[in-house]
């Protein structure tokens, strides 16, 4: 689909719209820049800024959208590492966190509504504070927004045992790429009335609609949690370990991996040293009632020693104490970060069964190209996040050329390009290489039926027309 044809920097349109948007459309520097990144390294500025305050104002911004042909690129908090939320050349990115109201919490139906800007984070305690859960857990948690992850489907450690963002919208209000309103879904735990298109927006990064309110699926709180962490010789072993836990009748709310290399950069983090030079750590985090809480905890800790931990921590079950250990996890990031020039972010998945196999073939992968890969991410639903890395940024198209080896190697295991991340900007190249013909056809056509004119987020997840292929 070709781009929209105007600039919305032209003088006469960024007229009009601050005529119609007033105060709420911003156009200096500061605001610019702010919005024309997000944590993929890609920069993109736009135009303008909308920051929508009210659901009439993102309707008449896409309606003129379509009059005047611009692109209109909806933003959360720009959390996203895929360059999802950035925008082409002389668009307008509408900005929704100040859309950040909790509408309602149901406490008999349980269920929420919310605006798309509210922090996922602070949605999870107001519902804790009256005995319900929201399980939806990305990294981002205490930053992005709930339109933001509907947009994407995040994910995260507890999607093992509690699925994704998708498994929680029931229904949803969306301006759709023409500027038309749509309610979608329900507000009751069935319904198969016509084709679902909540599921069909929510996982289309902002491509086939504007989340403008959600309907959110609450449970009840878990009274109490417990994790356990363990450490193996090797990563065959972390991961025998985590299939015999899976396959004896365990569920844990979370199951997360960390490689020799990760471990050896959040070692310090740990309340004992680390031996071995290609040990792997493992933390798995049940909940439920406190008893059984316990009785699972202390089964985990005993299916590990049986499989050879050589390290098992005794099982947290205080705040504190989980806090502490779930620490050493969220800093992999940080820290991989810190230490090198070049930092790509990939998030394939594979079969758990296949997770050794593609964490042993990395070091070829590494010896071929020159760089380095750190490997962590989900063991109980294979989503691997792989950070490819070196510490000269003359070396990131090895780097990239690194980042395609790997997907190749997930697919050919059964696999995906992205558990969780998308496709965005950064991997809209490599689509093909998961996507047969007729499928990416259909799904192009889907876009053209629902956005005509190309004006909602266009150029993300699909390559250019006549870019087909990675070679």
């Amino acid at each position: 689909m070709a781009m929209p044809q105007q600039n919305a920097s032209t003088p006469d349109l960024l007229a009009l719209l601050a005529r119609e948007f007033g105060a709420d459309l911003l156009v200096d520097e500061a605001a610019l820049a702010a919005r024309s990144r997000d944590e993929s390294g890609l920069v993109r500025l736009p135009a303008a800024v909308l920051l929508a305050r009210s659901e009439a104002q993102v309707v008449r911004l896409v309606a003129l959208a379509n009059e005047h042909q611009f692109a209109v690129i909806p933003r959360g908090a720009g959390t996203g590492l895929a360059g999802g939320c950035l925008s082409p050349l002389g668009g307008v990115v509408l900005d929704l966190t100040a859309m950040s109201r909790i509408l309602c919490i149901d406490t008999q139906s349980l269920t929420a509504t919310v605006e798309p800007g509210v922090i996922t984070g602070d949605l999870r305690a107001a519902v804790k504070a009256v005995g319900l859960f929201y399980p939806p857990d990305p990294a981002s948690l205490s930053t992005s927004t709930i339109g933001g992850n509907a947009a994407t489907n995040a994910g995260g450690p507890a999607c093992v045992k509690y699925g994704t963002t998708r498994d929680y919208v029931l229904g949803i209000r969306a301006v759709l790429p023409t500027g038309e309103l749509v309610r979608a879904g329900v507000n009751t735990r069935k319904g198969v009335v016509g084709y679902d298109l909540t599921r069909l927006i929510v996982g289309s990064e902002g491509t086939l609609g504007v989340i403008t309110e959600l309907t959110l699926k609450l449970i009840p709180h878990p009274r109490a949690s417990a994790c356990v962490a363990a450490v193996f010789p090797d990563l065959n072993a972390a991961m025998r370990a985590i299939i015999a836990v899976m396959t004896r009748g365990h569920l844990p709310s979370a199951m997360e991996f960390l490689d020799a290399r990760c471990l050896k950069l959040v070692g310090d983090l740990l309340p004992f040293a680390v031996e071995g030079e290609h040990s792997a750590l493992v933390l798995m985090e049940v909940d439920g009632d406190p008893d059984q809480v316990l009785r699972e905890a202390e089964g985990i800790a005993a299916i590990c020693r049986e499989l050879g931990a050589s390290n098992i921590l005794p099982p947290a079950v205080d705040e504190e104490g989980r806090e502490a250990i779930w620490k050493v996890r969220r800093s992999v990031s940080t820290r991989i970060h810190e230490a090198c020039a070049v930092y790509l972010p990939e998030d394939i998945a594979v079969p758990i069964g296949h997770i050794a196999d593609m964490v042993a073939a990395l070091p070829e992968v590494e010896e071929r190209h020159g760089m380095t890969i750190f490997a962590f991410g989900h063991a109980g639903d294979g989503n691997i996040h792989l950070n490819l890395t070196a510490q000269d940024e003359a070396l990131r198209p090895r780097v990239e050329a690194a980042a395609v080896d790997c997907v190749r190697l997930a697919l050919t295991l059964g696999g995906t390009i992205s558990g969780e991340h998308g496709i965005g900007l950064a991997k809209r190249g490599l689509l093909p290489l998961e996507i047969e013909p007729v499928s990416l056809r259909v799904q192009r056509g889907l876009k053209a039926l629902l956005d005509p004119n190309n004006v909602l987020n266009p150029g993300k997840i699909f390559p250019p027309e006549g870019a087909e292929a990675v070679l």
